[in-house]
Protein backbone atom coordinates (compact mmCIF):
# COMPACT_ATOMS: atom_id res chain seq x y z
CA UNK A 1 0.00 0.00 0.00
CA UNK A 2 1.46 3.37 -0.98
CA UNK A 3 -0.14 5.43 2.00
CA UNK A 4 -1.35 4.52 5.57
CA UNK A 5 -4.53 2.86 5.87
CA UNK A 6 -6.84 3.99 8.57
CA UNK A 7 -8.60 1.03 10.14
CA UNK A 8 -11.11 0.58 13.39
CA UNK A 9 -10.68 -2.60 15.19
CA UNK A 10 -13.65 -3.63 17.34
CA UNK A 11 -13.25 -6.39 19.64
CA UNK A 12 -12.96 -6.41 23.93
CA UNK A 13 -9.82 -9.12 23.57
CA UNK A 14 -7.70 -6.80 24.73
CA UNK A 15 -4.74 -9.29 24.09
CA UNK A 16 -5.74 -9.86 20.72
CA UNK A 17 -6.73 -6.08 20.05
CA UNK A 18 -2.41 -5.20 20.92
CA UNK A 19 -0.45 -8.06 19.04
CA UNK A 20 -3.38 -6.90 15.91
CA UNK A 21 -2.58 -3.65 16.24
CA UNK A 22 1.06 -4.05 16.55
CA UNK A 23 1.62 -6.50 13.16
CA UNK A 24 -0.68 -4.21 10.98
CA UNK A 25 1.56 -0.88 12.57
CA UNK A 26 4.28 -2.21 11.02
CA UNK A 27 2.63 -2.42 7.40
CA UNK A 28 1.19 0.49 6.92
CA UNK A 29 -2.19 0.40 8.62
CA UNK A 30 -3.05 2.08 11.75
CA UNK A 31 -5.40 0.99 14.02
CA UNK A 32 -7.61 2.17 16.65
CA UNK A 33 -9.34 -0.17 19.16
CA UNK A 34 -13.08 -0.07 20.80
CA UNK A 35 -13.65 -2.30 23.02
CA UNK A 36 -17.33 -3.19 21.99
CA UNK A 37 -19.99 -2.51 19.44
CA UNK A 38 -21.40 1.07 20.52
CA UNK A 39 -17.64 2.44 21.01
CA UNK A 40 -17.48 1.41 17.39
CA UNK A 41 -20.29 2.71 15.91
CA UNK A 42 -18.88 5.89 17.50
CA UNK A 43 -16.12 6.15 16.27
CA UNK A 44 -17.09 5.75 13.01
CA UNK A 45 -18.78 8.68 12.96
CA UNK A 46 -15.49 10.70 12.16
CA UNK A 47 -15.67 9.31 8.85
CA UNK A 48 -12.08 8.63 8.89
CA UNK A 49 -11.91 5.10 8.51
CA UNK A 50 -10.99 2.98 5.95
CA UNK A 51 -11.77 -0.72 6.89
CA UNK A 52 -13.33 -2.25 10.24
CA UNK A 53 -12.25 -5.51 11.66
CA UNK A 54 -15.34 -6.60 13.59
CA UNK A 55 -15.29 -8.98 16.38
CA UNK A 56 -18.92 -11.03 16.76
CA UNK A 57 -18.67 -11.94 20.11
CA UNK A 58 -19.24 -8.46 22.08
CA UNK A 59 -20.06 -7.30 24.98
CA UNK A 60 -23.42 -4.97 24.80
CA UNK A 61 -25.04 -5.30 21.21
CA UNK A 62 -22.90 -8.18 18.94
CA UNK A 63 -20.65 -7.38 16.16
CA UNK A 64 -23.47 -8.72 13.54
CA UNK A 65 -25.96 -5.83 14.79
CA UNK A 66 -22.88 -3.74 14.45
CA UNK A 67 -22.77 -4.54 10.88
CA UNK A 68 -26.41 -4.05 10.18
CA UNK A 69 -26.19 -1.07 11.69
CA UNK A 70 -23.63 0.54 9.85
CA UNK A 71 -25.26 -1.15 6.65
CA UNK A 72 -28.07 1.08 7.34
CA UNK A 73 -26.38 4.18 8.39
CA UNK A 74 -26.14 7.12 6.37
CA UNK A 75 -22.94 8.89 4.51
CA UNK A 76 -19.48 7.43 3.78
CA UNK A 77 -19.79 4.50 6.87
CA UNK A 78 -22.45 3.07 5.05
CA UNK A 79 -20.08 1.63 2.64
CA UNK A 80 -16.60 1.14 4.37
CA UNK A 81 -15.55 -2.63 3.93
CA UNK A 82 -16.23 -4.69 7.26
CA UNK A 83 -13.65 -7.67 7.67
CA UNK A 84 -15.71 -9.98 10.34
CA UNK A 85 -13.72 -11.86 13.02
CA UNK A 86 -15.86 -14.87 13.72
CA UNK A 87 -15.34 -17.73 16.18
CA UNK A 88 -13.27 -20.63 14.67
CA UNK A 89 -15.62 -23.21 12.72
CA UNK A 90 -18.97 -21.42 13.48
CA UNK A 91 -19.93 -21.54 9.55
CA UNK A 92 -23.81 -19.43 10.77
CA UNK A 93 -22.15 -16.06 11.83
CA UNK A 94 -20.04 -16.21 8.40
CA UNK A 95 -22.94 -16.64 6.79
CA UNK A 96 -25.16 -14.55 8.43
CA UNK A 97 -21.89 -11.73 8.68
CA UNK A 98 -22.04 -11.72 4.49
CA UNK A 99 -25.90 -11.47 4.63
CA UNK A 100 -25.97 -8.45 6.48
CA UNK A 101 -23.32 -6.93 4.13
CA UNK A 102 -19.99 -7.88 5.52
CA UNK A 103 -17.38 -8.01 2.57
CA UNK A 104 -15.33 -11.03 3.90
CA UNK A 105 -14.66 -13.08 7.54
CA UNK A 106 -11.64 -14.65 8.95
CA UNK A 107 -11.82 -17.14 12.25
CA UNK A 108 -10.45 -16.80 15.44
CA UNK A 109 -7.52 -17.68 15.91
CA UNK A 110 -5.84 -16.25 12.80
CA UNK A 111 -2.61 -15.55 11.43
CA UNK A 112 -1.91 -11.41 11.18
CA UNK A 113 -0.43 -11.97 7.80
CA UNK A 114 -4.03 -13.54 6.63
CA UNK A 115 -5.43 -10.45 8.30
CA UNK A 116 -2.73 -7.68 6.64
CA UNK A 117 -4.50 -9.87 2.92
CA UNK A 118 -8.09 -9.98 3.74
CA UNK A 119 -8.00 -6.13 4.28
CA UNK A 120 -5.57 -5.59 1.39
CA UNK A 121 -8.31 -7.19 -0.70
CA UNK A 122 -11.33 -5.34 0.32
CA UNK A 123 -9.69 -2.59 0.02
CA UNK A 124 -8.72 -3.04 -3.85
CA UNK A 125 -12.19 -4.44 -4.23
CA UNK A 126 -13.76 -1.15 -2.44
CA UNK A 127 -11.42 0.90 -4.93
CA UNK A 128 -12.48 -0.85 -8.03
CA UNK A 129 -13.86 1.82 -10.29
CA UNK A 130 -17.80 2.10 -10.49
CA UNK A 131 -18.15 1.25 -14.62
CA UNK A 132 -15.79 -2.19 -13.48
CA UNK A 133 -18.69 -2.61 -10.67
CA UNK A 134 -21.09 -2.01 -13.29
CA UNK A 135 -20.51 -5.22 -15.23
CA UNK A 136 -19.59 -9.11 -13.81
CA UNK A 137 -18.24 -11.76 -15.64
CA UNK A 138 -17.54 -15.59 -14.26
CA UNK A 139 -16.43 -18.13 -17.23
CA UNK A 140 -18.79 -17.59 -19.82
CA UNK A 141 -21.59 -15.63 -17.85
CA UNK A 142 -21.66 -12.00 -18.48
CA UNK A 143 -23.86 -9.36 -16.68
CA UNK A 144 -24.39 -5.60 -17.41
CA UNK A 145 -26.07 -4.43 -14.70
CA UNK A 146 -26.89 -1.08 -16.12
CA UNK A 147 -28.28 -2.28 -19.30
CA UNK A 148 -30.35 -5.47 -17.55
CA UNK A 149 -28.42 -7.83 -19.91
CA UNK A 150 -27.06 -10.92 -19.68
CA UNK A 151 -24.95 -13.15 -22.32
CA UNK A 152 -23.45 -16.90 -22.02
CA UNK A 153 -21.02 -17.11 -24.66
CA UNK A 154 -21.89 -14.14 -26.28
CA UNK A 155 -25.00 -14.81 -26.66
CA UNK A 156 -27.66 -12.86 -25.21
CA UNK A 157 -30.18 -14.37 -22.67
CA UNK A 158 -33.70 -13.39 -22.36
CA UNK A 159 -34.72 -13.05 -18.52
CA UNK A 160 -38.06 -12.05 -16.98
CA UNK A 161 -37.34 -8.96 -14.24
CA UNK A 162 -37.51 -11.52 -11.34
CA UNK A 163 -34.67 -13.85 -12.59
CA UNK A 164 -32.42 -10.72 -13.08
CA UNK A 165 -33.04 -9.65 -10.10
CA UNK A 166 -32.12 -12.53 -9.03
CA UNK A 167 -29.19 -13.41 -10.53
CA UNK A 168 -27.81 -9.88 -9.72
CA UNK A 169 -27.99 -10.57 -6.45
CA UNK A 170 -26.23 -13.72 -6.80
CA UNK A 171 -23.30 -12.00 -8.66
CA UNK A 172 -22.91 -8.76 -6.41
CA UNK A 173 -22.02 -12.09 -4.01
CA UNK A 174 -20.35 -13.98 -5.83
CA UNK A 175 -18.38 -16.70 -4.16
CA UNK A 176 -20.65 -16.15 -1.04
CA UNK A 177 -23.37 -18.95 0.20
CA UNK A 178 -26.84 -17.17 0.24
CA UNK A 179 -29.89 -18.44 1.86
CA UNK A 180 -32.92 -18.35 0.61
CA UNK A 181 -34.13 -15.88 3.34
CA UNK A 182 -32.04 -13.65 2.23
CA UNK A 183 -32.74 -13.36 -1.35
CA UNK A 184 -36.90 -13.35 -0.54
CA UNK A 185 -35.73 -10.49 1.49
CA UNK A 186 -33.77 -8.69 -0.71
CA UNK A 187 -36.16 -9.31 -3.29
CA UNK A 188 -39.38 -7.74 -1.70
CA UNK A 189 -41.44 -6.14 -3.81
CA UNK A 190 -40.27 -8.37 -6.89
CA UNK A 191 -43.08 -10.37 -8.14
CA UNK A 192 -42.96 -13.81 -6.57
CA UNK A 193 -44.69 -15.97 -4.07
CA UNK A 194 -44.50 -15.63 -0.49
CA UNK A 195 -42.86 -19.36 0.48
CA UNK A 196 -39.24 -19.98 0.07
CA UNK A 197 -39.11 -23.18 -2.21
CA UNK A 198 -40.48 -20.27 -4.92
CA UNK A 199 -37.09 -19.52 -4.73
CA UNK A 200 -36.02 -22.93 -5.84
CA UNK A 201 -38.07 -22.84 -8.83
CA UNK A 202 -36.87 -19.36 -10.07
CA UNK A 203 -33.36 -21.24 -10.01
CA UNK A 204 -34.11 -24.12 -12.01
CA UNK A 205 -35.33 -22.01 -14.24
CA UNK A 206 -32.14 -19.60 -14.86
CA UNK A 207 -30.17 -23.05 -14.96
CA UNK A 208 -32.23 -23.65 -17.86
CA UNK A 209 -31.53 -20.67 -19.81
CA UNK A 210 -27.53 -20.22 -18.15
CA UNK A 211 -26.26 -23.47 -18.06
CA UNK A 212 -25.17 -25.97 -20.53
CA UNK A 213 -26.20 -28.56 -18.38
CA UNK A 214 -28.78 -27.30 -15.61
CA UNK A 215 -28.72 -31.00 -13.56
CA UNK A 216 -24.78 -30.25 -13.53
CA UNK A 217 -24.79 -26.82 -12.75
CA UNK A 218 -21.39 -24.87 -13.52
CA UNK A 219 -22.62 -21.03 -11.80
CA UNK A 220 -25.43 -21.31 -9.70
CA UNK A 221 -24.54 -23.91 -6.90
CA UNK A 222 -26.65 -25.15 -4.48
CA UNK A 223 -25.54 -25.24 -1.11
CA UNK A 224 -27.65 -28.29 0.27
CA UNK A 225 -29.72 -26.61 3.54
CA UNK A 226 -28.21 -23.40 3.25
CA UNK A 227 -28.99 -21.94 -0.14
CA UNK A 228 -27.23 -20.90 -3.41
CA UNK A 229 -23.82 -19.41 -4.64
CA UNK A 230 -22.94 -18.38 -8.15
CA UNK A 231 -19.67 -19.84 -8.41
CA UNK A 232 -16.34 -17.83 -10.05
CA UNK A 233 -15.24 -19.97 -13.07
CA UNK A 234 -12.55 -19.45 -15.67
CA UNK A 235 -13.90 -19.11 -19.36
CA UNK A 236 -14.17 -22.07 -21.90
CA UNK A 237 -11.48 -19.79 -23.80
CA UNK A 238 -9.26 -18.95 -20.95
CA UNK A 239 -9.17 -23.07 -19.71
CA UNK A 240 -8.29 -24.04 -23.19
Amino acid sequence: MAQRTAALLVDDDARLAALVSDYLRQNEVDVTVAADGERGLRALQSGRFEVVLLDVMLPGIDGLEVCRRIRKSEGAARDVPIVMLTAKGDDVDKIVGLELGADDYLAKPFNPRELLARIRAVLRRASTPAAERARFKTGDLAIDFDAREVSVGGERQSLTHFEFELLACLARAAGRVLSREHLMDVLKGAEFESFDRSIDVHISKLRAKLERDPKEPRYIKTVRGVGYILARVESDTEGA
